[in-house]
């Protein structure tokens, strides 16, 4: 996935691919155990993962869940499979159930037009945030955050917001 679409990730394929197996296997027991974080897979009947999400409160954002990771094979990409709804859909529904943030947010590569067309289809909408991309701060993130998260005055404020 790191390869394939490269700029949707805060992390570069060298990167990963320089980590040890052992790395590779405290980070899967830690995602697998985590009572704060949760990464949700969509694999074949042969168990090739072709979809992922994750999310996790914002430490430094307090209030904040965000969604990361977002990644469908492009093979099972499209309005059709449904893929990409589903799985957001249970990192949403995760976010709601197990964290108290009052916000939900992604953040999406100012490039990525597809990406973001898709969240704004699923109700996510532009908040105006943009912060700098970490593998090329000449680029840019564009912060979305879902409007149905929580019913609450955070929530009907993005409702006012313009979308990207």
């Amino acid at each position: 996935m790191l390869r394939e679409s490269p700029t949707a990730f805060g992390t570069s394929y060298a990167d990963m691919a320089a980590l040890t197996d052992e790395a590779w296997r405290q980070q899967a027991e830690q995602s697998a155990t985590s009572a704060t974080s949760a990464t949700f897979i969509a694999a074949t009947e042969d168990g090739r993962w072709v979809g992922m999400a994750s999310c996790a409160p914002l430490e430094e954002v307090p209030g904040h869940a965000h969604i990361y990771g977002v990644y469908v094979a492009p093979a099972h990409r499209g309005r059709q499979s449904g893929l990409a709804t589903r799985l957001m859909e249970v990192a949403i529904r995760w976010a709601r159930d197990n964290t108290d943030a009052t916000w939900l947010t992604i953040g999406v590569h100012e490039d990525n037009h597809r990406a973001q067309a898709f969240y704004r289809r699923i109700g996510f909408i532009g908040t105006g945030k943009v912060v700098p991309y970490p593998l090329n701060p000449s680029k840019t993130l564009h912060i979305m955050g879902y409007r149905n998260f929580r019913q609450t005055r955070a929530a009907r404020a993005l409702d006012h917001r313009e979308p990207l």
